[in-house]
């Protein structure tokens, strides 16, 4: 804000709110001065934007207030093939198997869905205490699911790669009979008598769902009512959000998969932060029926599991219309492990890979961004000896701070009634950059920025297309996250998977990009890399976990 611009005061936001109607106290008045002060300068950036009065918002309003009927999309289940699989003497030992390799044991019926089960939930049980990832256990239809699964398979029917795999889901995905609890205080004991399109549709595929995983508040970081989901590799620290849990329980095999979601980061960042595989897809690919809304031009809804063939499957059992939601898109998505990359355009964001995207001003952050960046390299340098000619590419030089008030807006729509009657106040987190102080100071942005900060974002889709019309799939590292930004922005889909480690063994990854609707090959091109390395393949010492039991 320039020195010659007065600073906003507590009784100017006082006065603002009798002409909206609203009642604060002294203290969140207070808190909400940096965030309203702060707000101007990004109001500056839209205001700076070249908005012709060509551009459009980049949200579209359609007059039919019916829902789509559900279309009919190919739901194939290709797997690359692989190295026999047999059942471990300890089943045990197989809880760090791939979706793939859980699915050959049960289809070859070595093992039964029930076992599996079993396995699952008693690990969960077992390392809950020092990770705080499960937010409730649904175990009686664990039991019911799985021993339908045996049932069926053992008279013929087998309904694919997921039937009888057991899978956690986030605590913001409504099923029937549980309960849904968002992560916060406002809405703990919460049901809802519903189960959202993505637990309908792998119930239809023959998953097993054994719990509901963590998330942080309204899905923010991974701090929860409960306490703070911890990564399984360290659980000094928090396990990154705000699919917290599902990338805990991934990571420490505790499930055969999870879904997560993400706005801004929230499949993305806890999939780094455990060294998990996480697929977060095309805008409008996955319904968002029956699950907590954040942003409603921005949520989306995918896969965290231990390959990228596991990210396929599992995409393929959850994505396209259902008749519910209307924004969902008819593309069909059809996996052939057999694609060769090599016939796709991949190109690397060249600045990214340069030693000064490695610098921050957070001291505490400097050896994850070396790491990061020093891995990340690496994987350009395999990608090449594979064969592939990567092609240097830029993102849009673009001032989208502004861009935040899409989602401080939508958000603060979203929870207005908990703002407005108190109930947000019990929420664990208060600091300054929580939701509480978040929704509060979101009363203060006015709609015409809101609307301009839109019409920013569809600039921004078209710079970022013109991006993708000289290649298919692009590599980014994953710190610093201007890539997860601008994409969350555009709604492209990403695949993160993990490249190495830092010097205390804390897991980095690597982000993959692709064009809108095209998972398959921005997938192909992961899997290039990930088949080539055996990241994925290397897990966190849970003896230590366990000895910790939650005592750090």
């Amino acid at each position: 804000m320039p020195e010659s611009e007065p600073a906003i005061s507590p009784e100017q936001i006082a006065a603002a709110e009798a002409l909206l109607g609203l009642d604060f106290t002294p203290a969140q008045r207070e808190q909400m001065l940096e965030i309203v002060n702060g707000r101007r300068g990004q109001y500056k950036g839209i205001r700076a934007a070249d908005l012709d009065n060509s551009i459009p918002l980049s949200l579209n309003f359609g007059v039919n207030a019916a829902d789509p009927a559900p279309a009919a999309v190919p739901r194939t289940y290709a797997m690359s093939p692989g190295a026999p699989v047999t059942r471990p003497a300890d089943l045990e030992d197989a809880a760090f198997y791939t979706v793939t390799q859980l699915s050959e044991l049960i289809r070859s019926r070595q093992v039964t869905a029930l076992e599996l089960t079993e396995m699952y939930l008693n690990r969960l049980k077992r390392y809950d205490p020092a990770l705080q990832c499960v937010a409730a256990y649904t175990e009686d239809l664990a039991y019911e699911q799985a021993k339908r699964a045996d049932a069926e398979i053992a008279r013929g029917l087998y309904r694919g790669p997921l039937h009888g795999i057991p899978w956690g889901a986030k605590d913001l995905l409504a099923t029937r009979g549980y309960p849904t609890q968002w992560g916060a205080k406002p809405y703990e004991g919460q049901r809802i008598d519903v189960d959202a399109t993505v637990v309908e549709r792998l119930e239809k595929a023959g998953a097993v769902l054994v719990a509901k995983l963590t998330l942080g508040a309204l899905a923010n970081g991974d701090v929860w009512y409960g306490g703070t989901t911890k990564n399984p590799w360290d659980t000094s620290e928090g396990s990154s959000g705000s699919s917290a849990g599902s990338g805990a329980a991934v990571a420490a095999g505790l499930v055969g998969f999870a879904i997560g979601t993400e706005t801004m980061g929230s499949i993305v960042s806890p999939a780094s932060r455990c060294g998990v595989t996480g697929l977060r897809p095309t805008y409008g690919r996955v319904s968002r029926y029956g699950a907590m809304a954040l942003s409603w031009s921005m949520d989306k809804i995918g896969p965290m599991c231990r390959s990228v063939g596991g990210c396929a499957l599992v995409f393929s059992a959850i994505y396209g219309p259902d008749g519910r939601d209307m924004t969902i898109s008819p593309e069909p998505f059809t996996w052939d492990p057999a694609l060769d990359p090599h016939s796709l355009r991949i190109g690397y964001v060249a600045s990214a890979f340069a030693p000064e995207a490695a610098e921050t001003d957070d001291p505490d952050k400097q050896e994850l961004y070396r790491s990061h960046l020093e891995n990340s390299v690496a994987v350009l340098d395999l990608m090449r000896a594979q064969g592939f000619e990567l092609i240097p590419i830029e993102l849009p030089d673009r001032e989208i701070g502004g861009l935040w008030t899409i989602l401080a807006a939508e958000a603060a729509a979203a929870f207005d009634e908990i703002t407005r009657d108190g109930r947000v106040n019990t929420m664990v987190r208060q600091d300054d950059s929580a939701w509480p102080n978040v929704f509060r100071a979101a009363r203060f942005i006015p709609a015409v920025e809101y609307i301009n900060a839109n019409r920013v974002r569809t600039q921004l889709m078209h710079d970022i297309a013109r991006v993708m019309s000289e290649v298919d799939v692009f590599i980014s590292p994953s710190h610093g996250g201007s890539t997860m930004q601008i994409t969350n922005y555009t709604g492209h889909p990403t695949v993160v998977l993990p490249n190495g480690f830092t010097e205390v063994r804390s897991p980095t990854s690597v982000t993959f990009v692709g064009g809108l609707n095209q998972e398959a090959e921005t997938l192909a091109v992961a899997k290039a890399y990930q088949d080539a390395t055996d990241w994925h393949l290397q897990y966190p010492d849970l003896d230590a976990l366990e000895s910790s039991n939650g005592k750090e």
